[in-house]
């Protein structure tokens, strides 16, 4: 079982020490081991930040959502606190936030050749 520290700096706001990027992949390589393809992602990826000290988003986003397929995540949200599950998350989370590119939705410019664009 893994344990976490948890801290309680307010009476009703419950906090867990840092968990980073590492260790969190670590967490889901340990909890889908009943799971193959699940298994085989998050090792790929803590094996990538345990060598490069880094993993591609694309890889991570994988994780989540090969994760949520097969129940892991439900699994893991009924098993740890609700703090312990967020802590768990969250490095993957910001991972994915602060690298992955913004898709804008809106359209495309695109000039008509021999136009005067300002028309």
């Amino acid at each position: 079982m893994i344990r976490l520290n948890v801290r309680e700096p307010r009476p009703n706001k419950r906090t867990i020490d840092c968990m980073n990027l590492s260790d969190a992949t670590l967490v889901f390589v340990a909890e889908s081991a009943g799971h193959p393809s699940v298994a085989r992602i998050a090792q790929s990826a803590y094996d990538r930040l345990v060598s490069d000290g880094e993993v591609d988003y694309r890889i991570l986003d994988e994780l989540l959502g090969e994760a949520s397929g097969k129940g892991i995540l439900r699994a893991l949200h009924s098993k740890y606190h609700p703090v312990a599950y967020e802590a768990i998350l969250a490095p993957i989370m910001a991972e994915i936030g602060r690298s992955k590119p913004i898709r804008t939705s809106r359209p495309e410019w695109h000039p008509t050749p021999g136009a005067d664009p300002l028309a």
